[in-house]
């Protein structure tokens, strides 16, 4: 498995074959990384049932031989309260021109909410075809999706509208057909074996994050942010990864850490495991816990960490 391709050129037009780009919006926790890591049938997005786990766009890329779809899983849109909450919104918004076809995802046991009427007024005057994915359709008895989507359907001119489960892939299959139906004829823009254009240290990073978020409450994922700083194999081909998890405070630190080593030590036995399996190899994962107070809202280490600035 390939993890970061190079972008190449789309050169001519290829009968028959159909490649794009397709944007996966809505607030935070939909069902976004959960659906994108369905339809590839592995683990890029980090999922959690805590809000806000998506920071940075993350490039998936669904290839067979008649097409090629290059999912951009944006960031939960939400009104921010830090630079970092800036960040994440804008990411989202920039998405919008870039795609051939926008997704957003509704969440039907949660009913239409002002986050969602948020989203569609931003999606008042975007051209690209809309569509209406309602997930976890697994979770609410039939009755009620139709008069569901017709609340939705007042506000927005979508182009279609599918319901969803991500979780169990009900109905996924249909989504990708329709979505892929209106993406244009053209060649593949990477090669078949990339699944994503993130390098292995971001998803290693991730895989981390995304156990600190389950193990921990309250404030701690929020104020949580976890950089790759080295990553070597070694001799006898184990993967050697030092990544240190940021926190704000002092009180946080001692919580990630626990008791004698214990949260952080079970935070790296679990990501040590998915890290294992992302790579194909035998890891040793060295975590280390700093204090960087109030990082969310410092330029300097929010680029550090990835979240670059978008124009």
């Amino acid at each position: 498995m390939q993890i970061d391709g190079t972008m190449g050129e789309k050169k001519g037009r290829s009968k028959n074959h159909r490649s794009g780009f397709v944007a996966l919006i809505g607030r935070p926790n939909v069902g976004k990384s959960t659906l994108l890591n369905h339809i590839l049938g592995q683990k890029i997005a980090i999922m959690s049932d805590k809000p806000q786990t998506t920071r940075n766009r993350i490039q998936g890329i669904y290839t067979t031989e008649k097409e090629q779809v290059v999912f951009l899983d944006t960031p939960g849109i939400h009104k921010p309260k830090s630079r970092l909450g800036d960040y994440m919104v804008k990411v989202a918004r920039n998405t919008f021109a870039e795609v051939d076809v926008i997704l957003l995802l509704v969440d039907a046991k949660e009913g239409l909410g002002q986050g969602d009427r948020f989203i569609m007024e931003l999606l008042k005057d975007v051209k690209t075809p809309v569509f209406l994915v309602v997930n976890k359709i697994d979770q609410v008895h039939p009755d009620q999706l139709l008069p569901f989507i017709d609340q939705y359907r007042t506000l927005y001119p979508f182009s279609e509208v599918i319901p969803i489960s991500a979780l169990q892939g009900n109905n996924t299959e249909t989504l990708m057909k329709v979505v892929v139906e209106k993406l244009p004829e053209g060649p593949a823009f990477y090669s078949s074996e990339f699944v994503t254009d993130h390098p292995e240290r971001f998803i290693v990073g991730e895989l981390v994050r995304e156990k600190v978020l389950h193990l921990t409450r309250e404030e701690i994922p929020h104020s949580v942010a976890v950089h790759v700083e080295e990553m070597a194999k070694e001799e006898d081909d184990t993967v050697y990864v030092r990544a240190t998890i940021y926190t704000e405070r002092s009180s946080q630190k001692g919580i990630l850490i626990g008791k004698q080593g214990s949260m952080l030590k079970e935070v790296g036995r679990r990501a040590r495991e998915d890290i294992q399996r992302l790579l194909g190899s035998r890891v040793y994962l060295d975590l280390w816990v700093k204090v960087k107070k109030d990082w969310r809202n410092e330029d300097f280490m929010l680029r550090s960490l990835g979240y670059e600035e978008e124009s």
